[in-house]
């Protein structure tokens, strides 16, 4: 695959916003290398299994764990005793060995006697109902008591292990908001009132805002103000009011890892400070753009998805990781080995997978690969969840694959590919967490809308195209771009809207999906017709106006449930009906046939093409699927003409810095993939059979992965 040239940088705004980078240290000499490892849990065992654990680490060439993550309960069995015994011997071991610490914070399951003598920090949900002890999480992120128990405990281990030079970062919770990221407490409330008074500043604002003068919801003051709680019946609550709730739980999770992150900084300012995010295209709890200003370095837990999109969407999540990371390692927190346990089906990972995973990590900018967890549990909610060490033990494929993934991680740390940068695409499909968030909404013209989903079927068209793109976050600085791709950014606001018209008209691309640009960030709907976002601008950029949205599915019996385009295309759930467009603007396809006409659609434009300055802007007002949204990029020339490009059966990434170059090819399909005009040395390998009479070609096969590394100087960069 020929590569792009590379974009510039996207960077967080405002890019004094974020704490300077700093990665963790290995034990080596160095302190360099990529890390490898995971959570380990060594209080779920005996002492005489650590040792054991200890050579098998070693033999994998384990380098780091992350520790203590739910070891409150054994670090401190009741409110005044306090046992750090264990966790000193299990440091110094793992220390002696050469295996650096990722240590926690510890809070993020609280232990049972904290609950039971103040079961006033548990939160309840929108019903009322206590969320009861017992699983993660059961705590409330705006309670000053658990609050106090948990700076204490940051404080004491901070003092305790910050000068340990086998801790070298510390591990903030561990995927926040998991079970507590809406909590209709009576805290919450309180805290949601003064987070609406900071906010808005006055209550005429926030009723104006909230728009209340619907269904008498006006409040003469921010003591008025109540949680979207359970309404009864399938009543809908006020979009703006969840909204702003939903951002609300975001911001009081994020003050809460603040301050235990500034408790442990205060004691032990020297070491980088990380959380877990949880990142991938079926969860999107939080507003990680911001949380990733607040870290030291990006880390994130991902779990693959099951069936044919597998390795897309792991790449696909992996691009926006990279963004958030503004291009510097990152590193992968957990994934699995094989199967997991928490899912409606819990595939194992074929042969080759667990490597393919890993290293697909690496190509995407990752500098650390990490499972959950070392030893497979024996009891608890996570027994089948997969290990580095499975029930099995070390006689199994899956110890084995562990250790040849250690080898291979090795090699690349030896070659240098640590430190190196992801190279940029010339196209960012935009993501915005908000737009997410404002798409589970019931107040809708559609309950199937998914922003997040959108982002990866669009990711995975540019892959089928022969072509990777970026994911970049919305308010990220994304101008260094030739393409934008804005797939169901369903809210906007002005500045938005402004800012994107600027890229266009200083002569960028932008594609705007079906469903973008409908409401602003108030949850308002713009008015003069659709999309209404920035008064009038977002119309005016495109060229288009529209006046009502065809929607489309098998629940109306006997009706039509899918249109054609003039261009063979199909759409099957959402028709925006254009009633004008821009005399400059040409219409690529309409919709068209007995279905359109049913529906009165027929010769109603569906992509529009409009010229804006000195750019251009696309309309795709309706719905397609994956294959003709491939076609379409192709068409419209935003890649390669058909044979032009790469073959889409495998992903390619570059990996470089001034003096190295590495290239990552992944076979991403079930077939055997020839891949020609290879260059530089073969570093890694797996399931790839050189061409016969051929250097610089080979043949992939499925799960196979191979890396090149080649030296480079300045000028003979692309």
């Amino acid at each position: 695959m020929t590569s792009s040239t590379a974009a510039a940088s996207p960077t967080a705004i405002p890019p004094s916003a974020r704490r300077p980078f700093r990665w963790p240290a290995l034990l080596t000499e160095t302190g360099r290398g990529i890390a490898y490892g995971g959570d380990y849990n060594p209080d779920q065992w005996p002492e005489e299994v650590w040792d054991d654990d200890i050579r098998l680490m070693k033999q994998a060439r384990v380098n780091t764990v992350a520790l203590g993550i739910f070891s409150w309960a054994r670090i401190q069995p009741t409110e005044h005793t306090w046992d750090f015994g264990w966790l000193d011997r299990i440091i110094g071991k793992l220390g002696e060995t050469g295996i650096a610490v990722d240590l926690a914070s510890a809070t993020a399951s609280a232990p049972m006697w904290l609950y039971e003598t103040h079961p006033e920090i548990l939160p309840r949900d929108r019903y009322g109902h206590v969320v009861n002890p017992g699983s993660r999480q059961s705590w409330r992120p705006t309670s000053p008591v658990f609050k106090r128990y948990a700076l204490d405990l940051c404080r004491r281990l901070a003092e305790r292990y910050g000068d340990n030079p086998a801790v070298t970062a510390w591990h903030m919770g561990n995927e926040y908001g998991w079970n507590n990221r809406n909590d209709y407490s009576d805290d919450s409330l309180a805290a949601f009132r003064r987070w609406c008074e900071a906010k808005y500043g006055t209550i005429d604002m926030l009723n104006e805002a909230w728009g209340t003068a619907f269904w008498s919801q006006h409040v003469n003051s921010f003591d008025e103000i109540l949680l979207p709680y359970h309404m009864g019946g399938d009543s809908m609550v006020n979009p703006a009011q969840q909204l702003d709730f939903t951002r609300f739980g975001n911001d009081m999770l994020l003050d809460f890892y603040k301050a235990e992150r500034d408790a442990i900084e205060a004691v032990c300012p020297d070491k980088p400070f990380t959380t877990n995010f949880m990142v991938s295209t079926d969860q999107c709890s939080m507003d990680y753009a911001k949380w990733a200003n607040e870290v030291d370095f990006v880390s994130n837990d991902h779990y693959f998805h099951e069936g044919e999109s597998h390795l897309d969407e792991l790449a696909c999540s992996d691009a926006l990781m990279d963004s958030f990371a503004l291009g510097k390692p990152w590193y992968v927190m957990e994934h699995s080995t094989s199967a997991v346990q928490w899912k409606p089906l819990n595939a194992r990972k074929r042969g080759g997978e667990l490597m393919r995973d890993s290293l697909a990590h690496i190509a995407m900018g990752a500098d650390a690969i990490n499972f959950f967890q070392w030893r497979q549990s024996e009891a608890g909610a996570e027994a089948f969840h997969s290990a580095m060490v499975p029930h099995a033990g070390e006689d199994s494929a899956v110890y084995r694959g562990v250790c040849e993934l250690g080898e291979a991680l090795r090699t690349l740390s030896d070659a240098g590919v640590q430190g190196t940068g992801l190279r940029r695409s010339r196209t960012a499909i935009l993501f915005h967490a908000e737009s997410e968030w404002a798409t589970w909404s019931q107040t809708l013209p559609s309950m199937r809308l998914s922003h997040w989903h959108d982002v990866r079927d669009w990711y995975r068209a540019f892959l089928d195209a022969g072509k990777r793109a970026d994911v970049t976050p919305l308010a990220y600085d994304w101008n260094g771009y030739e393409t934008i791709v804005l797939p169901t950014v369903l809210m906007m606001s002005d500045d938005d809207v402004r800012r994107i018209a600027a890229f266009v008209r200083d002569g960028g691309r932008a594609i705007v999906g079906y469903a973008t640009g409908l409401v602003d960030d108030r949850f308002h709907v713009g008015l003069g017709g659709y999309p209404g976002a920035g008064g009038g601008l977002l119309r005016d950029m495109l060229g288009v106006r529209g006046e009502e949205f065809n929607i489309l599915g098998g629940e109306a019996d006997g009706e039509p449930d899918e249109i054609t385009l003039t261009n063979g295309m199909t759409t099957r759930l959402w028709q925006n009906d254009v009633t004008s467009v821009a005399p400059d603007a040409s219409v690529v396809a309409s919709y068209a046939g007995p279905d359109a006409a049913d529906w009165e659609l027929d010769g109603t434009p569906a992509i529009v093409r409009h010229p804006y300055g000195k750019g251009e802007a696309i309309y795709v007002g309706c719905d397609l699927k994956r294959g003709d949204i491939a076609r379409l990029l192709a068409e419209l020339g935003v890649v390669g003409v058909a044979g032009t490009e790469t073959d889409p059966r495998i992903i390619h990434t570059v990996r470089e810095s001034d003096t190295v170059r590495f290239d990552f090819y992944l076979n991403r399909s079930r077939d055997h993939v020839a891949v020609n005009g290879i260059a530089g040395e073969m570093i890694v390998a797996q399931r790839v059979d050189a061409a016969s009479g051929a250097s610089d070609a080979c043949a992939i096969g499925r799960n196979g992965i191979l890396v090149t590394r080649t030296n480079v100087t300045k000028t003979s960069r692309k």
